[in-house]
Protein backbone atom coordinates (compact mmCIF):
# COMPACT_ATOMS: atom_id res chain seq x y z
CA UNK A 1 0.00 0.00 0.00
CA UNK A 2 1.31 3.53 -1.07
CA UNK A 3 1.87 6.55 1.88
CA UNK A 4 -0.14 9.41 1.20
CA UNK A 5 1.12 12.23 -0.42
CA UNK A 6 2.38 14.96 2.18
CA UNK A 7 0.34 17.77 2.13
CA UNK A 8 2.37 20.96 1.07
CA UNK A 9 1.88 23.69 3.16
CA UNK A 10 0.77 27.53 1.45
CA UNK A 11 2.99 30.59 1.94
CA UNK A 12 2.86 32.26 5.38
CA UNK A 13 0.33 29.23 6.48
CA UNK A 14 2.49 28.03 9.59
CA UNK A 15 2.30 32.57 10.51
CA UNK A 16 -0.99 32.34 10.55
CA UNK A 17 -1.53 29.21 12.60
CA UNK A 18 0.96 30.54 15.22
CA UNK A 19 -0.83 33.94 15.26
CA UNK A 20 -4.05 32.06 16.12
CA UNK A 21 -2.60 30.21 19.02
CA UNK A 22 -4.28 31.11 22.54
CA UNK A 23 -1.83 32.97 24.09
CA UNK A 24 -3.62 32.00 27.81
CA UNK A 25 -1.65 28.55 27.62
CA UNK A 26 1.98 29.93 27.60
CA UNK A 27 3.79 31.11 30.87
CA UNK A 28 5.73 33.82 30.81
CA UNK A 29 8.84 32.65 29.72
CA UNK A 30 7.78 30.66 26.51
CA UNK A 31 5.60 34.21 25.63
CA UNK A 32 9.42 36.46 25.89
CA UNK A 33 10.83 33.72 24.13
CA UNK A 34 8.15 33.98 21.15
CA UNK A 35 8.24 37.63 21.84
CA UNK A 36 12.10 37.33 21.04
CA UNK A 37 11.83 35.12 18.09
CA UNK A 38 9.26 37.56 16.77
CA UNK A 39 10.90 40.37 17.20
CA UNK A 40 13.93 38.61 15.18
CA UNK A 41 11.65 37.65 12.57
CA UNK A 42 10.32 40.80 11.76
CA UNK A 43 13.89 42.18 11.61
CA UNK A 44 14.90 39.61 9.09
CA UNK A 45 11.59 40.57 7.41
CA UNK A 46 12.60 44.16 7.56
CA UNK A 47 15.97 43.62 5.45
CA UNK A 48 14.63 41.96 2.98
CA UNK A 49 12.41 44.27 1.97
CA UNK A 50 15.28 46.79 2.02
CA UNK A 51 17.41 44.46 0.05
CA UNK A 52 14.33 43.71 -2.30
CA UNK A 53 14.08 47.54 -2.66
CA UNK A 54 17.38 48.49 -3.30
CA UNK A 55 17.72 45.72 -6.12
CA UNK A 56 14.39 47.21 -7.50
CA UNK A 57 15.88 51.17 -7.55
CA UNK A 58 19.15 50.36 -8.80
CA UNK A 59 17.13 47.94 -11.55
CA UNK A 60 14.88 51.05 -12.29
CA UNK A 61 18.41 53.77 -12.26
CA UNK A 62 19.54 50.82 -15.29
CA UNK A 63 16.50 50.91 -17.03
CA UNK A 64 14.95 53.96 -16.88
CA UNK A 65 15.14 56.17 -20.00
CA UNK A 66 17.96 58.94 -19.70
CA UNK A 67 20.41 56.56 -17.92
CA UNK A 68 23.75 56.62 -18.77
CA UNK A 69 24.60 53.69 -21.28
Amino acid sequence: MEEPAEVRVGRGQRLLEAVREDLDLFGVSELEDRLEMLEAEASRVKAQIDKKRSGRAAADALFSPGAPA
